[in-house]
């Protein structure tokens, strides 16, 4: 029966006709619009003293006549072939210089016209900046002088931004290094236009390579060849007064790293096979040093095609790996090898196996520390001290080391050993200076350093600062936030010696704005004044709600009111909630609330809160946890987990009488969108569903997804369970689907929403689907933010707010 109901499915897919809309793109309600249409407050970029910001200006939004010039999609990066720079790249278009002492921000002089500026990079004494500007032709290099507030153009629109920051300085501060198009570029193939000379073929040899579904990844020998052309530069060294010099011949360089005290420069570079199953950053690679004049030194490191990694998040490759040079040293190596071969399944007490050489990288490496899980970074500190961390996805665990460097012990001191997921036990991040080199290191003080924290507890958020003795481990708080009518957010230490803290502090209806605090006189100084651009609602109610799912785990949610609701007379309104599940190994990490009501109210392109503007009750960032305690995987319950959750959020906001629970909707972005069409599918609890760039049919993603690592064929029930495509027949609640046209994002491709429309629409479902042109998994031009939010307030307006009580008594009729 199964084949026969599935066979018949495929004919109703293939055979029915679809009604099509031909629409230009429109435009919200006012109400909407003028929360949309505001301008954006700067970036804040601060120097290391802390004395100089530089504040950043970009537009809200692109226009999709930007989204519309060309594009190639090759290796994992999507590159505008014309200017040789991420097509995606966030562009600004203005800078200026504020002086922390001062009140005034200061115009910078001789910005380009029409300015796409990115790639700012501080000279290593902090006086200058580069950046790129991006023309119609390419990429220049710019210079910013901070103390004359003036920049000039070094270079012509020759720049190779194609694999990233093209960008390095010298450590005297008087040259660049540069990756520049080289002079033996081939004209790239039109691939749209060229003739086949063969297949694509691709093969196995019989071992496994379980690959997530990456996407714009190379297809046939013209993208290869046009990859190898795009990501080919020439290293130029270029003197701020002009002088070039050839510092390395063309090749596919990655990643250009100078060691601290600035004599060599470790350069990656990636090379032929090529793949068309996984991104350039799998390709085969060679790490080499050389010295800063450009003579080689050593190769380093040659890491083979990763194609296949042994199952499970833990895997990773054979040999060196995370090469980096040492932070507080002139110039030593530090890289990591498994202990275990990479593969999760394999039984070791240890790990992984951290490794250090010193210059000129011809005595053996020493061993520096052992990890328990997965290594994940080091923060050195000096000859005697550094921390270490470690993570085990699977268990949720990361540790915390302190170890001597230089004792050759090879071990180090576990001093925090927890649930990553368990936020209240967050000791917070350590506190780094700036050291000689010009490189972050440990804040040590007699022996003391220090850590700074969100301060998520079950009482609110509290950010804090500890000292912490790395000998006994004792720790003194020297500073808790006592905001409860405000999020104070510790941005960096300034000077933990001297008690500078930068913060950043904000309300629900006052805008974040940046401040210096003075920990040891209590001071604050406020040293940005940015005004709140969302007037028209700062008086709308705000607040935490805390409530229990039927198995009593505790969720919680931001809770809006409506524009001018009267909570005295407490009229129902209809209400929308916007969630993203997340799945857990314990119940007690899964209740705790790591959300503020304290922060700033932001209607960001994609969020619901603009719905208090149009009489909507909103539910924000509603908990939505999936757990799996023990053996027990979060997936195995996922459905039953996924509605008692729905349930108990509208149930709470119900109880506190502010709702017609006849009129809610759900919706989601990505996983959320996944989200919205299970619970649609599962439950009558929904009036309407927005399901926005989302899967929904997760065979075609076999080999894991998320948070599951399972494969297919391991787990066959878990993958057509959780697939609404699976369930389409059972859907009966109107559906609008929005998905981005040129979605990359592994597992949400554009053919998700289209197969899984054609089968809710041959299945008479209603259902809209809106496929947004040259839109990725993110929303970017302004166009397209606009067309999606007034097609949210049409569907919300017709299924929800004005929804039909005959159509909710058929529904539950068809349900129950």
């Amino acid at each position: 029966m199964k084949k026969i109901k599935l066979f018949s499915l495929l004919l109703l897919l293939t055979s029915s006709v679809f009604a099509q809309v031909n629409l230009d793109y429109q435009k919200p309600p006012k109400e909407i619009m003028d929360l949309v249409d505001v301008p954006r407050a700067p970036v804040v970029v601060m120097n290391t003293d802390g004395d100089t910001m530089l504040l950043l200006y970009r537009d809200s939004y692109k226009t999709i006549d930007e989204l519309s010039e060309e594009e190639l999609r090759l290796g994992g990066l999507r590159i505008n072939p014309k200017t040789n720079i991420g097509s995606r790249t966030t562009f600004y278009n203005n800078v200026k210089i504020k002086d922390v002492s001062e009140t005034e921000t200061r115009d910078i002089s001789g910005l380009p016209e029409n300015p796409k500026l990115s790639n700012f990079s501080w000279s290593p004494d902090e006086s200058k900046m580069a950046l790129t500007n991006t023309t119609d032709s390419g990429v220049e290099v710019w210079i910013l002088d901070l103390e004359k507030a003036s920049v000039s153009k070094l270079t012509e629109a020759t720049l190779n931004a194609n694999m990233g920051n093209p960008i390095s300085w010298f450590k005297d501060g008087k040259s660049l290094l540069l990756n520049m198009i080289p002079a033996t570029r081939k004209e790239l193939i039109n691939t749209a236009e060229a003739v086949p000379t063969g297949p694509t073929i691709s093969t196995s040899d019989g071992s496994k390579a379980q690959n997530r579904t990456y996407q714009d990844l190379l297809q046939n020998p013209n993208d290869v060849f046009n990859f190898e052309q795009l990501a080919t530069s020439v290293l130029v060294k270029k003197d701020l007064d002009g002088t070039a010099t050839i510092w390395h011949t063309a090749d596919m360089f990655t990643d250009i790293s100078f060691s601290p005290d600035g004599e060599y420069i470790m350069a990656t570079t990636i090379h032929k096979p090529f793949s068309y199953i996984v991104p350039y950053y799998r390709f085969p690679e060679t790490v080499t040093v050389y010295k800063k004049d450009g003579t080689e030194v050593k190769l380093v490191n040659e890491v083979p095609l990763i194609e296949e990694l042994p199952q499970g998040f833990m895997a990773t490759q054979r040999g060196k790996r995370s090469l980096n040079w040492r932070a507080d040293k002139p110039a030593t190596l530090v890289w990591a090898e498994a202990l275990d071969k990479g593969d999760p399944e394999v039984d070791v007490p240890f790990r992984d196996q951290v490794y250090m050489q010193d210059a000129p990288f011809t005595s053996p490496a020493k061993t520096v520390v052992k990890t328990i899980n997965r290594y994940s970074g080091i923060i050195w500190g000096n000859d005697s001290t550094a921390v270490v961390y470690d993570r085990w996805w699977n268990t949720r665990n990361t540790k915390t080391y302190v170890f001597n460097p230089s004792d050759g012990s090879n071990s180090g001191t576990v001093i925090s050993d927890r649930n990553y997921q368990d936020t209240y036990s967050d000791p917070g991040n350590f506190v780094t200076k700036e050291n000689e080199y010009g490189r972050s290191v440990l804040s040590l003080v007699n022996g003391n350093a220090y850590l700074m924290g969100d301060g998520f507890s079950d009482k609110g958020q509290f950010p804090f600062i500890d000292k912490l003795n790395l000998a006994s481990q004792e720790t003194e708080r020297i500073y808790e936030s006592e905001y409860t009518d405000k999020l104070e957010n510790l941005q960096e230490a300034l000077d933990i010696e001297a008690g500078k803290i930068l913060v950043r502090i904000e309300a629900p209806t006052e805008y974040p704005n940046y401040y210096i605090r003075d920990l040891n006189t209590s001071n604050l100084t406020q040293i940005t004044d940015f005004e709140n651009p969302f007037k028209s609602i700062q008086d709308v109610h705000k607040e935490l709600i805390t409530y229990k799912r039927d198995d009593g785990l505790e969720l919680s949610g931001t809770l809006y009111l409506p524009v001018g609701y009267d909570m005295e007379k407490k009229e129902k309104k209809p209400m929308l909630l916007w969630a993203y599940p997340r799945e857990y190994k314990d119940k007690n990490s899964a209740a705790q609330t790591t959300t503020n009501p304290n922060e700033f109210t932001y209607p960001y392109y994609g969020s619901l809160v603009y719905w208090v503007t149009r009489g909507y009750v909103v539910l924000d960032d509603a908990a939505f946890p999936i757990v799996g305690e023990g053996d027990t995987e979060p997936n195995d319950t996922f459905i039953k987990q996924l509605v008692a959750n729905g349930k108990a959020a509208i149930d709470a906001v119900d109880e506190l009488g502010y709702i017609d629970r006849n009129k809610v909707a759900v919706g989601g972005h990505s996983y959320g969108a996944f989200m919205t069409a299970n619970l649609l599918s599962h439950s009558n609890l929904f009036a309407a569903g927005i399901a926005r760039s989302g899967a929904y049919n997760r065979t075609l993603t076999p080999f894991g997804f998320q948070s599951e690592e399972r494969d297919y064929w391991e787990a066959p029930e878990i993958y057509y369970n959780m697939s609404p495509f699976m369930h389409a027949d059972t859907m009966k609640t109107p559906l609008l689907l929005i998905h981005g046209v040129a979605d990359n994002n592994s597992g949400t491709y554009p053919l998700q929403s289209e197969r899984y429309f054609n089968a809710l629409k041959g299945l008479g479902a209603t259902a809209r689907l809106v496929m947004l042109p040259k839109e990725s998994h993110g929303y970017a031009a302004k166009e397209s933010i606009l067309h999606m939010l007034w097609e949210q307030d049409q569907w919300l307006e017709k299924y929800v707010k004005n929804r039909d009580i005959s159509e909710i008594k058929n529904q539950e009729e068809i349900k129950q």
